[in-house]
């Protein structure tokens, strides 16, 4: 079966059933790397119906993830069995060796961090199953009758799969594997948001009364939506109360996870082996330079203004700020719009499927970053870019531009949605699934570089901004790193030199070097030491994209044609750092 379109060239996407002979002259089937690529797609989203929903692989929509220890081995021994398969499997084109190389690298992982039983704490901030169960109702549709009863049967199984996730996490407790008290408390928060405790209205609520402002009038099914959300609420108060009251008192008092769990997580978010000492140190000189192109930069916007004292002009002036919510979410929807209709053909090739995009405002409760999440396979569903605004009503622009280009266009949309829409090209496991966070994030950092060197950030407010973003990615570097294998602060530094990381300097740290509002600045150093690793993959990413690009530079010469580098960059598809520097060098 050919799922690819052959076009002559070693790189048409191709996946053949063949036959051969055993060591014992039997004859078997071999499958294709398209092929058994392309049924781990079913796999994920029999197991996982939350992932099916992330790539738009329909008919899942009604069911809730279980996170039960029996699904987790049952799914593990699957993963097994796709692997095996794999090794086993002969590419016959140049993609389908890249196919082949990105499955082997992100699955062997994916088996390595299982059988070092991280599951039994899979507990944070941001990436753990308390958010994607209550996240995944953000992108299902609302648009008909059949999608309300979706919503309705996922919410009335939020209790048994979150009852499923203590107890995975209560043999975690038995055994001693257990995540950290300021994980515990951050979640156990988030819970109490989404539950409606205190001064929020319960999450829940807000589906019932989407349902209400539709068009649809089914009394049947409106009662169903409001059992299910008093229901799905209850089971956030539940859950919020097992980790105050049963899980708390065994949590871990210590935030770090040590070199070996923080050598293998930080691995599988850049899939490339790092030296963690050189990536340490490597992230002090790159804040030296920021700083030092900070400070040049605060002389262009205030003569004379320190850092400081340019970025508060920056945050107070009437001038250079949108009032209200919704301009807000208008304004960056225009700048996409706008970014995009320039980009296309003048420095991009941009597909049609990739030229919508929705810039939206996230709902309370989560982490305050912004983020972007993909299409559905089919994009009836568009990439959409999340703006979480902390309750704010006043947005200062100087930051957002970058913000936006990285998110955006040309940053996570642009690469996430191409890849999507190459049908011809990448396998479905390439297209909907794979992919690295040292690909992904540090294509969308370089993406911000590459728009000052385009001279999109002429204004000096604007390149203010991302400067900023490049500095807290590379404090990201420093208290990460720094925090986890309790690292001690060089002795040149002004800062606290010689001592030894933890939460509490990381906070003020990033306070003084960075200028993000105090409540993103917390919610950022909680979310490091949930995911360790993770923090890293945009300043370690961006590095070697720019590595690559230079090469590519030296290799062509005069020859060299950046638009057709990115392209040809892009279209090699996700994967791990280490397999993306073979391929591009």
């Amino acid at each position: 079966m050919n799922r690819g379109k052959q076009s002559g060239s070693d790189l048409a996407g191709s996946s053949t059933n063949e036959s051969t002979n055993n060591s014992d002259g039997v004859l078997i089937n071999m499958t294709g790397v398209f092929e058994i690529a392309d049924g781990f797609i079913d796999t994920v989203a029999k197991h996982h119906p939350l992932s099916a929903t992330h790539m738009g692989v329909k008919g899942f929509d009604h069911l809730m993830a279980d996170y039960s220890p029996e699904a987790s081995e049952a799914f593990h021994s699957d993963v097994l069995s796709a692997m095996k398969e794999m090794q086993a499997a002969v590419p016959a084109n140049d993609r389908e060796r890249m196919c082949k190389d990105t499955f082997i690298d992100e699955i062997s992982l994916s088996v390595e961090q299982f059988e070092s039983r991280e599951h039994l704490r899979d507990m944070n901030v941001l990436f753990s199953p308390v958010q994607s169960v209550r996240s995944i109702f953000d992108l299902m549709p609302q648009d008909s009758v059949e999608a309300w009863e979706n919503i309705a049967s996922r919410m009335e199984k939020i209790g048994d799969s979150l009852a499923g996730y203590r107890r995975t996490l209560d043999i975690g407790r038995s055994e001693g594997l257990v995540t950290s008290e300021r994980q515990v408390n951050g979640t156990a928060e988030q819970c109490e948001v989404w539950a409606g405790n205190g001064d929020n209205s319960p999450f829940f609520d807000s589906l019932v009364n989407a349902l209400a402002a539709s068009d649809i009038n089914d009394e049947s099914l409106a009662a169903r939506v409001e059992d299910a959300a008093a229901s799905a609420t209850e089971a956030y108060d539940e859950m919020g109360d097992y980790l105050r009251n049963t899980y708390l008192p065994d949590a871990s008092p210590i935030d770090g996870v040590g070199r070996d769990r923080y050598a293998l997580s930080a691995e599988g978010y850049l899939g490339v082996d790092i030296d963690p000492e050189e990536t340490y140190d490597w992230g002090w000189e790159q804040l030296a330079w920021v700083r030092s192109e900070m400070t040049k930069t605060a002389e262009l916007i205030k003569p004379g203004a320190s850092i400081g004292e340019a970025v508060e002009l920056l945050e107070t002036d009437p001038e250079k700020m949108i009032k209200g919510e919704d301009e807000f979410r208008q304004w960056m929807q225009d700048l996409q719009d706008k970014t995009i209709a320039e980009m296309d053909g003048t420095h991009f090739d941009i597909l049609d499927p990739v030229r919508k995009i929705e810039a939206l405002i996230s709902p309370p409760g989560g982490a305050l970053a912004m983020y972007y999440t993909g299409p559905s396979e089919d994009f009836s569903r568009p990439g959409r870019t999340w703006y979480p605004t902390g309750g704010k009503t006043e947005f200062p622009i100087w930051r957002e531009v970058s913000i936006a280009y990285h998110e955006g266009v040309p940053g996570h949309h642009f690469q996430i949605a191409t890849n999507v829409a190459m049908t011809d090209e990448l396998s479905r496991f390439q297209r909907l699934l794979a992919g690295t966070s040292g690909h992904a994030e540090g294509w969308a950092l370089y993406a911000e570089r590459l728009m000052g060197e385009l001279g999109y950030l002429e204004n000096p407010d604007y390149y203010m901004g991302m400067l900023d973003a490049q500095a807290l990615r590379s404090v990201r570097v420093i208290v990460d790193i720094g925090m986890h294998l309790g690292l001690k602060i060089p002795k040149h530094s002004e800062f606290h030199p010689g001592e030894v990381w933890n939460g509490d300097l990381a906070l003020e740290f990033m306070r003084e070097r960075v200028h993000f509002p105090a409540d993103f600045v917390a919610s950022e150093v909680d979310r490091y030491l949930g995911i360790p690793g993770q923090a890293i993959s945009y300043k370690v990413g961006e590095r070697v994209w720019l590595e690559a690009r230079e090469s590519a530079k030296q290799s062509a010469g005069a020859d060299f044609d950046l638009k057709e580098w990115h392209n040809k960059a892009l279209k090699l598809g996700p994967m791990g750092l280490a397999q993306m520097k073979r391929e591009l060098t």
